[in-house]
């Protein structure tokens, strides 16, 4: 195929939904069909090819009889866990002249390594609840940060799943149960002091703002009953829309600054709005299979691929 053509590359593994609001807004910005591409051929292991020469990639993968030299690449939908396996792919992007936005390993590692996060944002001046990082510790360890955070915490993996084993700590009980839990499934983990994000009502609640560049996309705020559990839509969060404009602008400018610190040109931002406003997290694929989601999200993130800054 000709140099020109667009390619939307994620894991045709996901169930997110976001791969066909990509391709949809290719084909109205552009008129043309996107190219297709799974990720998983360009992660190690995967019999997907690479080759750079004269400022462009051309991708194989002789599988599939696939031969293509994207000018325009998009990349989406790649889970945290994976990531690291896509690495090599996004360096050889990088050296290339296609236009696309998810080529910076740094970034992505940055806002996939949650004590990179806190690290970045401590550095950048990102308001965020004190945290400190745990590497299987042991149970003194794990009191005394308990302790030192004021005995109201949440546990966190180093790597983020969609508020998967994310628990709330109050009790030393609790604290043992969550870092046996972490011990047994092999995972880095952290303790956050608790941002007092719960309303007169009794509800839990947060925002996920979505930045491209320097600009606001969508605001949506996460309602959650249960003021133990996370308040992600998959634990049972209600998820509503929140006009941009209607939105405090110094939590817009918060949302901008948490993206920039880690390197990231597009992200979804977690944060609550209590104690000044602080952020929890920056995901870097944040689904766009949502209502209004295709306006909103897949055809600016498009159109920046089409006109990168």
């Amino acid at each position: 195929m000709a140099v020109g053509d667009i390619v939307v590359m994620t894991d045709h593994s996901s169930g997110e939904g976001s791969r066909p609001l990509l391709e949809a807004a290719v084909e109205v910005l552009t008129g043309m069909q996107a190219v297709s591409v799974d990720a998983r051929h360009f992660m190690t292991g995967g019999n997907g090819r690479v080759i750079v020469e004269r400022e462009t990639v051309r991708l194989t993968v002789p599988s599939e009889d696939l031969v293509v030299t994207p000018e325009v690449l998009v990349v989406y939908e790649i889970p945290p866990t994976g990531r690291w396996r896509f690495e090599t792919f996004q360096r050889s992007v990088l050296r290339s002249g296609s236009s696309c936005l998810g080529a910076d390993v740094d970034a992505w590692r940055a806002a996939t390594d949650k004590h990179q996060t806190v690290m970045r944002f401590s550095q950048e001046g990102v308001a965020q609840m004190e945290t400190i990082a745990l590497c299987d510790p042991d149970p003194n360890a794990a009191l005394d940060a308990f302790t030192r955070l004021g005995g109201d915490v949440w546990a966190r993996p180093r790597t983020g799943a969609g508020g998967k084993d994310v628990f709330h700590v109050t009790t030393i009980e609790d604290l043992h149960d969550a870092r046996r839990h972490y011990t047994t499934s092999g995972q880095d983990w952290l303790l956050s002091r608790d941002a007092g994000n719960v309303g007169p009502d009794g509800r839990r609640h947060q925002f996920r703002v979505v930045v491209l560049h320097d600009r606001v996309l969508r605001v949506c705020e996460h309602v959650q009953s249960d003021s133990d559990a996370p308040c992600n839509e998959s634990r049972g969060a209600v998820s509503t829309t929140v006009p941009v404009g209607n939105f405090p602008a110094e939590f817009s400018r918060l949302a901008i600054s948490a993206t920039r610190s880690l390197g990231l040109p597009f992200g979804g931002v977690d944060l609550a709005v209590e104690n000044g406003g602080v952020v929890f997290e920056v995901n870097v694929h944040p689904v766009l299979d949502v209502p209004e989601g295709f306006e909103t999200l897949a055809i600016p993130f498009i159109q920046a691929h089409l006109s990168p800054q």
